[in-house]
C-alpha cells in the first residue's frame, strides 16, 4: 500500500471523526436547552407505600409465624382452621389433629405439619376467644367472629355427644335475655326465607344484632349487661349488648338440649333444629 492510499484513508478517518464529533457536541447542546423531565407527582411515594407495605406484610407474617409456633397445639389448630374456607377440610384437619396430628401433603403440594390436640381444648379456647369479642360493645371483626363461632360449634359437634355433650355445658343458669327474645320471634315464624333474612340481618350486626356503639360507660366496661324482662329496658338504665352470634348459637343448643332431656321434641325442637343449621349455614358464607 503506497503512501498516497495510507494518507487518503487517514484522511476520511479524520474527517469522519470530526463529523462524529459534531454529531456529539450538536446532541448535547440540545439536551442542554431541552426542558427538565416532568415528573409524576405522586407515582414514586406510591410505588415505595406499596414496597413498604409488602415488606410489612412479609414481616408480619413472619412474626406471626414465629410466635404461633410457640402457642400451645391447640391454638396452632384455631389458627390453621381460620384460614381453612371448606367445612369439610377443616373436619378433616380436626380428625387428623385429634389423632394425633403429623406431616401431612397438601393440595398443593406442600407439606403442613399438624399438631396434636384435644377436640374439647379446640372448643373451648375458641370459645374464650368469641366470648372476649362479643363481651365488647363493637365487634371488631365480624368475619374473624363468624370464623371462631364456626370453629367451637364443629369441635363440638364431633365430641361423643354433639351439642348435648356434657362438656359443652358452660353452666348458664339464666340464658340472655337478647337472644331468649330474638329466639322466641323466630319460633312464632313459619321457618322459611323471611326467618333466614331476620337471621342474616342479626348476625351481620343489624336490626337486633347491631352494636352499642354510643354507650360510652359500655365501651369502658365491656361487660355483657342484664336485659331487662321481656325485651324492657333494664331497671338499671343500661343498654343490653345486641344479639351475638356465638351467644345467640349457644342459647339455642341450650333450649334444645332441655327439649331434647324432657323427652318432649315435638315440632318445636325441629323448628329449632332448622334455626341452628340455618345459623350455621350463614355464619360460613359470612366467614370466608
Amino acid at each position: 500500500m503506497g503512501a498516497e492510499t495510507v494518507g487518503a484513508i487517514c484522511d476520511e478517518l479524520a474527517v469522519e471523526e470530526n463529523a462524529t464529533l459534531h454529531n456529539i457536541n450538536k446532541e448535547r447542546a440540545v439536551e442542554d436547552t431541552a426542558p427538565p423531565p416532568v415528573v409524576v407527582q405522586g407515582y414514586g411515594y406510591q410505588r415505595d407505600l406499596i414496597s413498604r407495605k409488602s415488606l410489612l406484610e412479609v414481616v408480619k407474617e413472619t412474626v406471626l409465624s414465629h410466635l404461633t409456633k410457640k402457642c400451645p397445639s391447640h391454638v396452632q389448630v384455631i389458627g390453621l382452621l381460620c384460614r381453612t374456607p371448606q367445612k369439610e377440610s377443616r373436619h378433616e384437619l380436626l380428625r387428623r389433629v385429634v389423632a394425633g396430628g403429623g406431616v401431612f401433603k397438601s393440595e398443593n403440594g406442600t407439606k403442613v405439619h399438624l399438631p396434636g390436640a384435644n377436640l374439647n381444648d379446640i372448643a373451648n379456647q375458641a370459645d374464650d376467644l368469641v366470648e372476649t369479642m362479643e363481651s365488647r360493645p363493637v365487634v371488631p371483626d365480624r368475619k374473624l367472629l363468624a370464623r371462631l363461632v364456626l370453629i367451637r360449634e364443629e369441635a363440638r359437634n364431633m365430641m361423643g355427644g354433639g351439642i348435648l355433650d356434657e362438656r359443652n355445658d358452660r353452666g348458664l343458669n339464666t340464658l340472655p335475655q337478647s337472644e331468649v327474645n330474638f329466639l322466641t320471634k323466630l319460633v312464632a315464624l313459619r321457618p322459611g326465607k323471611t326467618v333466614r333474612e331476620m337471621i342474616t340481618n342479626v348476625m351481620q350486626g343489624k336490626d337486633e344484632g347491631a352494636d352499642n356503639s354510643s354507650s360510652d360507660e359500655e365501651s369502658t366496661t365491656g361487660e355483657r349487661k342484664p336485659s331487662g324482662i321481656a325485651g324492657r329496658a333494664s331497671v338499671t338504665g343500661r343498654k343490653p349488648l345486641p344479639v351475638r352470634p356465638g351467644m345467640f348459637l349457644e342459647t339455642v343448643s341450650k333450649v334444645l338440649g332441655g327439649i331434647y332431656a324432657g323427652d318432649v321434641p315435638g315440632i318445636t325442637a325441629q323448628h329449632l333444629e332448622w334455626v341452628h343449621q340455618n345459623t350455621l349455614q350463614i355464619l360460613q358464607e359470612m366467614a370466608f
